[in-house]
C-alpha cells in the first residue's frame, strides 16, 4: 500500500520475541478463523447496511471462548448485532467494547460455525461515498484494522481465513470484491446477488468490494490468472490504458518469485484514503490514478508486488510491516529497473535515500520500532524507503544470483502464511551460507545509518581515502565502493568500513580526475 503516489518515486528468535510482545492486539490462541462468508445487502435510500455472517473456527486446543471484532453502535455509526447462532442454536455471546465474545458450548466439533446477524452505518472501512464524477459507489477500505468497522472478524493479520462475498445490491451497479465471481443473479424487485470466492487464506486488511457503476475490461491472462480493469466509465479509455500495464508486472513477479496466490488480478479505480490499497487479487487505486497518460506503472508495480509480501507472506506482527512495505517498494524498483535499465534504480534509490535521510533528522528511530503501539502509526519512510534500502544493500551483499534464490525459497517457505523479520534471516541465511545477524541487527533493529566525513588525496601513484564515520549512537559496518574516475571512465574498488575512522590506500596508475564514494547507489548514507 501506498500513503500516497508521491511514495512510489527477528533477528534472533528473542528480537523475535520482543518484537512480537510489542503488538498489543490480544489474540485468540486457540480458536483460529478458517473461512468467512459475508451477506451483505446495501441500498441507495440510506447507509444502513445488513449483515449476515457464516464464520468457521476451529478451536486447536479444546473449545474456549473466544472473541472476535466489531464496532459497537455510538451515534450514527457502528453496528448493532442482533443475533448469533451457533449451528442452529443460539450462542451465548456478548458485544461490549468493540468485541463480540463467544462461549461456545462445551459438547460438539471442534470445528464449528456461527451465524451472525446485524445491521447498522460504518463509519469507517466501508466507504460508502461518491465517485469524483457523482456516482453513488461503496469501497472496501480497510488497511490496517478498518474491517472491524463493517465485517465481524479477527481483525488483524496473524489469523488467515479464505472468504466469500455474497453481495446484494441495486441492480445499476456492477460488484467486485475479493476472489473469483461464481455467481450474479437478478433476485428482481430491483436488486441483484453477485458472489465471490477466494480460497487462499488472506488477512482481512486486505479484503475488498468494490460496488458502483464500472467500466471492465480482460486486459489479458497471465498462466491460468485473468487481469482486469475496472474503472469509472466516465474515464473508460484513460482507465483502461493506464491499467494495462499490470499484465506486464504480475508476469514478471512470477517468473522471478514465485506462483501467484489469488483466484484474479483486479484493478480498481476507487475511493481510498491511500494512493494504492494492495487488496488481495482486487487493488484500489486512487481516483485520480486514471489520467491516460500511463504515468501510474510503478504505483501499480508496488501494489502487485504486495500480493507475494504482505498479502500471501504476511507480517506476523504490526512492527514488522517493512516485510510488507520495505518489499513492495524495492520490488517495484526491481521491476522499473528490468523495464529500464540499472540507471532507473540508481534514480529511484537516490530519490528514496534523500527521504530516508530527511526523515531520520525529524523522527530518528530503527524500521522496528516496538515503541509503535498503534497499527496506524506503523507507516512511515522508514517502512518504504529505508526497508527497500536495506534489501537493495543485501542483495549488493549477496550477490544478484544468492538473492533471488533467497527471495524465491523465501515466498515458497511463507506463501499463503505468516512471517516475522527473524524467518526471512534464517531463509538468506540458509540460502547464502552466511551470518546475517550483524546486517539485520545494525540495518533492521538499529536507527539511522552512517554519516561519513571524508577526503582524498594523490600521492606516488597512491589514492590516500579517509573516511570517518561521524554519527554518535553506533559504528556501522559495511562494504562500500570507492568509484576512481579518469577520463570519464569509472573504475570500481571495493573497501570495507568496520571502524570510526578508517583510512585506505588504492593503488592508480596516475592522478584521478575524481573519486566518489558509492557510484552505483548501494549503501544507504549520508555524506557529511
Amino acid at each position: 500500500m501506498t500513503k500516497s503516489h508521491f511514495l512510489i518515486t527477528a533477528i534472533i528468535l528473542l528480537w523475535a520475541k520482543s518484537s512480537y510482545s510489542q503488538d498489543v492486539y490480544k489474540r485468540n490462541e486457540s480458536a483460529n478463523v478458517q473461512h468467512y462468508v459475508f451477506n451483505l445487502s446495501l441500498n441507495d435510500e440510506n447507509n444502513k447496511i445488513v449483515g449476515e455472517s457464516l464464520i468457521t473456527v476451529d478451536f486447536k486446543n479444546g473449545v474456549t471462548k473466544f472473541s472476535l471484532d466489531l464496532i459497537n453502535t455510538s451515534g450514527e455509526y457502528g453496528m448493532e448485532v442482533t443475533e448469533i447462532l451457533e449451528g442452529n442454536t443460539k450462542a451465548n455471546y456478548e458485544h461490549i467494547d468493540d468485541k463480540i465474545s463467544i462461549v461456545p458450548k462445551k459438547e460438539g466439533s471442534s470445528t464449528r460455525t456461527y451465524k451472525i446477524l446485524y445491521h447498522g452505518i460504518p463509519e469507517r472501512g466501508l466507504v460508502i461515498d461518491t465517485t469524483k464524477f457523482g456516482q453513488r459507489s461503496f469501497f472496501g477500505d480497510n488497511w490496517p484494522n478498518l474491517a472491524r468497522h463493517w465485517l465481524p472478524c479477527v481483525d488483524h493479520p496473524y489469523d488467515k481465513a479464505s472468504v466469500e462475498f455474497r453481495v446484494i445490491a441495486p441492480d445499476h451497479y456492477d460488484v467486485v470484491a475479493t476472489g473469483e465471481k461464481i455467481e450474479e443473479s437478478n433476485l428482481g424487485n430491483g436488486f441483484k446477488l453477485t458472489r465471490y470466492q477466494e480460497p487462499s487464506p488472506v488477512a482481512m486488511k486486505v479484503v475488498t468490494i468494490g460496488v458502483t457503476k464500472f467500466a471492465s475490461v480482460l486486459l489479458g491472462m497471465v498462466g491460468e490468472i485473468p487481469v482486469s480493469a475496472w474503472v469509472y466509465p466516465e474515464n473508460r479509455l484513460d482507465g483502461f490504458s493506464d491499467y494495462a500495464v499490470a499484465t506486464n508486472v504480475l508476469t514478471y513477479f512470477v517468473e522471478n518469485i514465485g506462483p501467484y496466490a489469488y483466484a484474479k488480478l483486479a484493478n480498481m479505480q476507487a475511493k481510498t484514503q491511500w494512493g494504492g490499497l494492495e487488496n488481495a487479487g482486487t487493488i484500489s487505486y486512487f481516483e485520480n490514478s486514471v489520467t491516460g497518460k500511463n504515468t501510474v506503472e510503478g504505483l501499480i508495480a508496488h501494489e502487485i508486488a504486495h500480493q507475494w509480501f504482505g498479502n500471501s507472506a504476511t507480517e506476523n506482527s504490526w512492527n514488522h510491516v517493512w516485510l510488507s512495505e520495505g518489499f513492495a517498494t524495492y520490488f517495484a524498483i526491481l521491476y522499473q529497473e528490468h523495464v529500464y535499465g540499472n540507471k532507473k534504480r540508481i534514480e529511484e534509490l537516490i530519490l528514496d535515500r534523500k527521504q530516508v535521510i530527511n526523515y531520520y533528522k525529524k523522527s530518528p528511530s530503527p524500521i522496528v520500532d516496538n515503541s509503535i503501539k498503534d497499527p496506524m502509526n506503523v507507516l512511515s519512510t522508514n517502512t518504504y524507503q529505508k526497508g527497500g534500502w536495506v534489501l537493495n544493500m543485501l542483495r549488493h551483499n549477496l550477490g544478484d544470483d544468492t538473492f533471488w534464490k533467497g527471495i524465491q525459497a523465501y515466498y515458497k517457505n511463507y506463501e499463503n502464511s505468516n512471517v516475522m523479520t527473524a524467518d526471512f534471516r534464517r531463509v538468506m541465511e540458509e540460502v547464502s551460507g552466511k551470518n546475517l545477524e550483524s546486517f539485520f541487527k545494525q540495518w533492521i533493529f538499529t536507527k539511522g545509518y552512517p554519516e561519513l566525513k571524508w577526503g582524498w588525496n594523490y600521492k606516488n601513484k597512491k589514492v590516500i581515502i579517509s573516511i570517518d564515520q561521524v554519527q554518535q549512537h553506533h559504528t556501522f559496518e559495511f562494504p562500500l565502493e570507492i568509484g576512481i574516475v579518469n577520463n570519464g571512465q569509472t573504475k570500481i574498488k571495493f573497501v570495507h568500513i568496520s571502524n570510526k575512522s578508517n583510512t585506505f590506500e588504492i593503488t592508480v596508475d596516475s592522478k584521478p580526475d575524481e573519486v566518489v564514494l558509492d557510484p552505483e547507489c548501494w549503501l544507504l548514507f549520508e555524506e557529511k
